[in-house]
């Protein structure tokens, strides 16, 4: 009995001694989570139930030149019902309010949200959903409703915000204007001013502590953000919304004419370099044009003969020769080392002078020209064009801009027939706005200013950044070879290329162009046009530049040329500028002083001073007539009611000098 008693106890002994140890293992395990571990499961529990949530800072806005909203962040809320939160004395107060006044803003009948907030209610719904995409003006108001206007605590208001981006205007400069967005992997892209003036517009974002609640949803802890966001800068843009619209239209209307790929325009203040309008539209495949590509400033390719401007600046400007030079067009063909350059004239010009050849865009007048001049040290040439700028890219503020191409001797890609093919715009590519920047440079007086979308960063009225002109080359030519290239540029729609597109009532300046492209392909099969014109307006005094290029004009009507494509934009563009803007007329000698009124003035004013003054009789004047007259005689008025003079507090024929009050009651 003993035995069985004492191993009894061992068994006992046994199972407290392994009670003891799960007990101890238990407390250190315990203490382990408490002193060791806590904080990394405190911060898990406290990431479960509790996150921070970004409150995106709403952007700057994107204005014209002329005031017009081209770009805004408006803000967007959903609202959701806590029926939980709200205190059951102040749920059955407020819920007839809340429903008659839900009813007012959104449309649905009173007793459509008394039942439905009942229901939230009894189920103890945290998340109702109430409205979605409503305006800031309508949750401003909403936050005064009966129940939500105890706050978030106690009247149980969810708040989600959400900022969208709106364009104004529509779909017009859209591709210039831009866009910010984040692609599928999380990367940030953009395009135009809303992407390379980000750093100013998106501003700083906020922060806003959510409780998680059930359902994996949540609801702010606070009526008030942790941090509040900072708005983003606005962006004054140089765009003129009314230029815009002219140059958008007419660009659409000639694409859709000749059934064009795509094409581009881009108007260009001519002091400033200021644009003022740009359009980009490219062709769909249900034939419908849309703002793509940014073809202005992204797509380099032969300008064709509109480059011949730069054969005139560096013959005249290097006095190798002069406008009246007279060459031999040999039946409008040349060849060079086999390869033949050709005039879009059957048989040529005959002999011409070297102005004449321009003005009716004589490839072989020009290229003979050229090439006899630069042959021996075509150095010389590619130096003209270096310092006009022409080889390196204009340094926009855009992603993407086209690189120019422009052969040097000496590299791999020159060749003994380059300078002739340079000298009427092939083997030489650059973009559009390069191009309209030459000629506006001409129009300028020889001052080459860089092209500016954007003048100034503003908050509210405080300017943060102002762009100033730039100037790229103070003087790309003498003011005398200057005058001559406007004198050309101008005969060239009188009597030249651009005939067709000649008024007597307005004056343009401008050269056309017809460039072949992909003509060293699949033997010529892929070969198709592109269209230009580019030039100033008015020819005298120029205001404004202006390039239109048209890419594939279909050519069935073989009228693909640079005068019948793109020369009726240019011309649209311009007459409507200054047929249809207001006035820009000024009154000069504003201030001059007419003696006749000068004397009537006199007279009349010692005729009043030397009468007596008294209180007029003002019954049955008007309230705001009488108003402004006694105010006029420096007397204080008090005002009951609305319409005519009823009664005065001081009679008519008292003295004026003693009155400093006088009460109206009005009718």
């Amino acid at each position: 009995m003993a035995v069985e008693d004492k191993q009894m106890s061992y068994r006992i002994y046994l199972v407290a001694f392994g009670i003891f140890l799960m007990a101890m293992a238990v407390v250190f395990k315990l203490s382990r989570i408490q002193w060791v571990e806590g904080a990394h499961y405190r911060k898990l529990a406290a990431e479960q139930t509790v996150k921070d949530f970004v409150i995106p800072a709403n952007k700057g806005n994107i204005y014209s030149s002329d005031g017009s909203l081209l770009a805004t962040s408006i803000p967007n809320y959903t609202i959701r019902f806590d029926a939980v939160a709200p205190k059951e004395e102040d749920f059955d107060k407020n819920i007839e309010g809340l429903a008659d006044s839900l009813s007012v803003m959104l449309g649905k009948p009173s007793s459509y949200y008394h039942s439905e907030l009942r229901k939230a209610h009894a189920n103890k719904n945290r998340y109702y959903l109430l409205a979605k995409g409503l305006s800031y003006t309508e949750y401003m108001r909403l936050k005064t409703f009966p129940l939500f206007n105890l706050g978030t605590y106690k009247g149980g208001m969810i708040t989600e915000q959400k900022t969208v981006r709106e364009h104004p205007i529509g779909k017009i400069a859209e591709r210039t204007i831009g866009y910010e967005r984040v692609k599928p992997n999380g990367e940030l892209d953009g395009k135009g001013i809303e992407w390379s003036f980000r750093n100013y517009l998106n501003g700083k974002d906020g922060k806003v502590s959510k409780q998680k609640i059930a359902k994996g949803q949540w609801k702010p802890i606070r009526d008030v953000n942790e941090v509040d966001p900072q708005d983003g800068y606005d962006v004054i843009s140089t765009i003129d919304v009314y230029i815009q619209d002219i140059a958008h239209h007419a660009l659409l209307k000639q694409l859709e004419l000749f059934e064009a790929d795509h094409g581009c325009v881009v108007v260009m203040e001519t002091q400033t370099g200021h644009v003022k309008a740009i359009s980009n539209l490219g062709r769909a495949e249900d034939g419908s044009y849309y703002e793509t590509v940014n073809y202005a400033v992204a797509e380099s390719h032969e300008p064709g003969s509109t480059f011949k401007l730069v054969d005139m600046i560096a013959l005249l400007d290097d006095n190798k020769v002069d406008t009246s030079k007279v060459y031999d067009s040999r039946g409008g063909v040349i060849t060079y080392r086999g390869d033949k350059v050709r005039d879009s004239h059957e048989g040529g010009y005959g002999k011409i002078s070297l102005g004449r050849g321009f003005e009716v865009s004589s490839n072989t007048i020009l290229v003979q020209a050229v090439y006899e001049n630069y042959k021996n040290n075509p150095q010389e040439f590619i130096n003209r064009i270096t310092k006009m700028g022409l080889d390196k890219p204009l340094g926009l503020p855009f992603q993407g801009e086209g690189k120019p191409t422009v052969h040097k001797p000496g590299d791999k890609s020159w060749n003994a027939n380059t300078l002739p093919w340079m000298a009427y715009g092939y083997s030489v590519a650059i973009t559009p706005l390069q191009t309209l920047t030459l000629y506006n440079a001409v129009a300028n007086n020889g001052e080459m200013v860089k092209p500016i979308f954007v003048s100034e960063i503003k908050e509210w009225n405080k300017t943060i950044k102002k762009y100033n002109k730039q100037v790229i080359n103070p003087k790309i030519c003498s003011d005398e070879t200057i005058k001559k290239l406007k004198a050309l540029l101008s005969n060239v729609v009188k009597r030249g290329t651009g005939a067709k597109l000649y008024s007597k009532d307005f004056s343009m300046a401008g050269k056309t162009g017809t460039a072949q492209a992909n003509y060293g392909k699949n033997g010529g099969n892929d070969k198709h046009y592109i269209s230009s014109f580019v030039g100033f307006f008015p020819a005298e005094n120029p205001k404004y530049s202006c390039i239109v290029v048209v890419h594939e004009p279909n050519t069935s009507l073989n009228n693909y040329y640079g005068a019948d494509v793109a020369g009726p934009v240019f011309k649209r563009i311009a007459q409507k500028i200054f047929t249809d803007a207001p006035s820009t007329n000024e009154i000069k000698n504003l201030n001059k002083k007419i003696n006749k009124q000068e004397v009537a003035y006199s007279v009349y004013n010692d005729k009043i001073n030397s009468e007596k003054k008294v209180v007029p009789n003002l019954k049955g004047m008007a309230g705001m007539d009488a108003v402004a007259l006694l105010e006029n005689l420096k007397i204080k008025v008090k005002i009951i009611g609305t319409g005519k003079v009823k009664k005065q507090s001081i009679q008519p024929g008292e003295a004026l000098e003693k009155v400093k009050t006088i009460t109206l009651e009005l009718s």
